[in-house]
Parts: structure tokens; C-alpha cells; sequence
């Protein structure tokens, strides 16, 4: 029996109509395997695996008041998980090939009268086999997704059963705002009250009911600014540094991704210097990115962009329920500083900066408002914040020892995560199996060789190494 439709959330359904002329929005992944896996076992698995989310068999069906999930009546998996060949150019590697494959997968938009995923698989790769994956965004963020992947791999659990069976027109907004937005802000309103007065209670409480009207709000946003500085931030912040990877995007994708490095390593120089993994990666990031524009004859001294980086906002045991429980938080990447250990620390301080912020509870609610309004009002919305960003960028801790698939080892995975507006780099970090990689998806038109970036990732890593090697550790005398 097909299921019954259920109503889109309202931050789905933003997630659905987020889909523009140059930026898609779908996760894009690949899986490297090796021996090779045939078609027919990995539809088999997936059919057995996947198929159990009742998500994946259901269409995005667009309606006046949103949209909902519905059942596919005709569902054909033949038409989800299917075959391709590399062809690679002269002189080209099979890796370039792939590569340049996802990029094309990036910009080819799926079939929205089937379920909105799809596997290719390239049987014959390096010896194995690799599956690229292209999930949109609308059915679920990558938390979800990657518990998600993670149950198709084999000995992965299947979803929990549902105990009782969501009303049709529930789609569990009202729960998950009242608890991960609305009473957070609503507490944070009173105290502004105690503090200021009506003036700033009202723009918090403004934001904690997003139905309400609009009028006004730049004001209360102005006179709250006093208390809620981290809040009013997200939307007041000023445009990032002009550089070569800021621009109008082409539409036109190219992927890149490192080997990785030993986790083990990074985990080093994190204590010597006294900061985090992610301190360290964020930070060798920001000098990649500083050293090519630097290559490319503009200067970085001085110069910051900004990154969007997802905060889960959901117990992770929940993530296998899907829908996108996520906020957004701004992060800025000193590109100009020179000296490695200064950026990691200036990485950190901004880290910290955002620790206990509320600015991604109030993305999670903007993006809640966008879903209710028409398509032209919500790209006006959304289209401000991209003017403000270079990039997005998440990072994603994964299993500590390499899964199976099918028999095959998965050697080595990454993903890559769209940019909505005219966003043109998305930046992903994932830890897999000891060691740590770096990926980029950016526009040709703004940055056509993301790998020249990905090669100066290590370089700026090692920068780290050798001057950590160099401090005196405890118990060590100094010189």
C-alpha cells in the first residue's frame, strides 16, 4: 500500500524552489571502490537499503500553498541507479575524467516528475569501481544524507519504524521550530525586555514568529543590535573581500579533490599549537585560497571572506528521519594573513566568536520564512545573503575505519555541497578511514581549476607540521 502524501516542510520547500539558473541544489558525492561492483548488485543493495526511507520513493509535487510528498506510483529504479562510462579526452586520466563528470553531474539538473536522486555508476574505475550520487537538497540535509549512506553500506542499519504515523498535512514544522527556534528566542526576548525595554524585545520576538509582519524590522533589528549583536549580525554584516573567486557564476561546474592526509597528523599540530582539528584545517584552507589568488596576481594582504558554514541543530539520532534540520552560521577565512600560525589562532578566535551564537537558529527561521513565500520574493531573500558570501563550507567527521559496499572496500569518499544565489566555491572537509581530505566545487567562470587550489592545501598543512615539530613539548627543556 503507497503511502498517503505528507506536506513539504516549510524549510524543505525553500530547499525545493532553491534551484537557479547556475547553482542546483543537490549534494554531490562520489564513492571509490575497489574490487569493482557490478549494476545489477548495486541496484539490488539500494533496493533493499534505500528504499526503506519512504522518502526516496516519493516525488516533490509543487502546489499553491507549497508542496508535498507523494508516492511514485511508477517507480523504476532502473531510472535511479544506472551505468556510465568515462571518456576520457586526450591525454586525459581517469581521474580528470571523473572528476570532470561530477562537475557535469553538478549542473544537470534531476527529473522532478521521479523521486529526486540519482546513482551512476562507472563500473570500471582504477582498478574498482566509483559511484557518484546526486541526492537534492529538499530531502535532507547532510547529516541526514550521510546516515543515510552509511545504512547502504554493508552490515548498515535500516531506519527505525515509526510508532504511530504523522497526520497528512503535519510536516513536524510546528514541533521543531517551537523547540530549536522559537523558545530559545522567545527567553532571549525576555531578558532583552529586562535589559532594554519593549523596542528590543520586539525584534527578538519578531524573529521567533516569522508569520508576523515584516514592518519595521530593519529598525528593531537596529535598536537590538545593543543585546543581541550575534543575532542582528546575520543580517546587517557587510559584503566580503572582492576577490577573483567573488563574481556572476557561469553555470558551469568543475570538482576537485585531494588525497588524504593522516588525521593523526593534523591531530599533532592541533596540540601543539593548542587548537582543533578544525582550527587547523580551516586554517590551511584559508592560505590555499590566499596563496592562488596570490598565483593568480591579485593580492590578498589584508583581505576576508566570508564562508557559510552548516550547524546541526537535531539529535543525531534523528537524522535518519530526513528533512533539513540545519542553521547557517558566517564564518570569515583571514585569506590575507602570511604567517601560518597566526591564521590558525585568527581561525580560532572567530571559531570562538561563534560559539553560543544564535545566528544559525535565525538562518533556520529565515529560511522557515522563505518557504512561505512566492519564488521571486524568496531569491530577493536569499540573494542578499549570497552577496555576502563567497563560499559555503562544511565539515564532516566520518567513520574512523573503512565500510564495505557490496564486498568492495570503500577506499576513499567525498561530497560536495551546493552554494544557493550566485555563491561560486563550495569547500568540503571530510575525515574517513585515518585520514582527511579536501574537495572543491567551484564556477568556471570564476575559478576554472579548483585543483590548482586543492595543490597548495597540503603545502600550507606542512607549513604547520614543521613549525609544531619546532616547539618544545612538555616535559621537553627548552633550548
Amino acid at each position: 500500500m503507497l503511502d498517503a502524501p505528507e506536506r513539504m516542510s516549510r524549510v524543505d520547500t525553500a530547499w525545493l524552489r532553491m534551484d537557479n539558473d547556475v547553482n542546483l541544489m543537490m549534494i554531490v558525492g562520489v564513492w571509490l571502490l575497489t574490487p569493482a561492483v557490478t549494476l545489477a548488485t548495486v541496484r539490488e543493495r539500494i533496493a533493499d537499503k534505500l528504499l526503506k526511507y519512504a522518502r526516496f520513493r516519493q516525488k516533490a509535487v509543487v502546489d499553491a500553498l507549497g508542496a508535498h510528498w507523494v508516492a511514485d506510483d511508477h517507480f523504476d529504479i532502473s531510472k535511479h541507479v544506472l551505468a556510465t562510462k568515462l571518456k576520457p579526452r586526450k591525454g586525459e586520466s581517469q581521474r580528470h575524467a571523473l572528476q570532470r563528470l561530477c562537475g557535469e553531474l553538478a549542473t544537470t539538473p534531476l527529473d522532478h516528475a521521479r523521486p529526486l536522486w540519482q546513482f551512476q555508476l562507472v563500473e570500471h574505475y582504477e582498478g574498482g569501481s566509483a559511484l557518484v550520487a546526486r541526492i537534492h537538497h529538499c530531502i535532507g540535509d547532510g547529516i541526514a544524507l550521510i546516515s543515510v549512506m552509511m545504512s547502504i553500506t554493508d552490515g548498515g542499519a535500516d531506519p527505525p519504524k515509526r510508532r504511530k504515523k504523522a497526520p497528512v498535512e503535519d510536516s513536524g514544522d510546528h514541533d521543531w521550530l517551537s523547540d530549536a527556534v522559537l523558545k530559545p528566542l522567545s527567553e532571549l526576548a525576555v531578558k532583552a525586555y529586562a535589559l532594554y525595554g519593549d523596542g528590543v524585545a520586539k525584534s527578538v520576538d519578531m524573529l521567533a514568529h516569522p508569520r508576523q509582519p515584516l514592518l519595521g524590522s530593519v529598525d528593531m533589528a537596529k535598536s537590538g543590535l545593543k543585546v543581541l549583536g550575534d543575532v542582528a549580525a546575520l543580517a546587517l554584516m557587510s559584503d566580503d573581500s572582492p576577490t577573483l573567486l567573488k563574481g556572476k557564476p557561469a553555470g558551469r561546474k568543475v570538482v576537485a579533490w585531494s588525497e588524504p592526509m593522516p588525521l593523526d597528523h593534523v591531530k599533532t599540530v592541533g596540540k601543539a599549537l593548542g587548537c582543533s582539528i578544525n582550527d587547523v584545517l580551516l586554517a590551511c584552507v584559508a592560505g590555499a585560497i590566499g596563496r592562488y589568488l596570490q598565483q593568480q596576481g591579485q593580492d590578498p594582504e589584508g583581505k576576508e571572506i566570508r564562508a557559510m558554514v552548516p550547524v546541526n541543530l537535531r539529535p543525531l539520532d534523528k537524522a535518519w528521519q530526513l528533512g533539513n534540520h540545519f542553521g547557517l552560521a558566517p564564518l570569515v577565512l583571514p585569506i590575507g594573513i602570511a604567517n601560518p600560525v597566526q591564521r590558525v589562532y585568527a581561525v580560532r578566535r572567530r571559531m570562538d566568536e561563534l560559539k553560543g551564537s544564535y545566528q544559525p537558529l535565525l538562518a533556520y527561521a529565515i529560511l522557515s520564512v522563505t518557504g512561505l513565500f512566492i519564488k521571486p520574493v524568496q531569491d530577493l531573500v536569499l540573494g542578499m545573503f549570497a552577496k555576502k558570501t563567497t563560499a559555503v563550507m562544511t565539515n564532516v567527521p566520518g567513520p574512523a575505519h573503512p565500510l564495505k559496499f557490496c564486498g568492495a572496500t570503500l577506499r576513499q569518499n567525498m561530497f560536495w555541497v551546493p552554494a544557493s544565489g550566485d555563491v561560486g566555491m563550495g569547500v568540503s572537509i571530510l575525515s574517513y578511514g585515518g585520514g582527511v581530505q579536501f574537495g572543491l566545487i567551484t564556477d568556471q567562470a570564476l575559478c576554472p581549476s579548483p585543483q590548482a587550489i586543492i595543490d597548495l592545501f597540503e603545502p600550507e598543512f606542512e607549513k604547520l607540521l614543521f613549525l609544531a615539530l619546532m616547539l618544545p613539548w612538555a616535559g621537553q627543556p627548552h633550548a
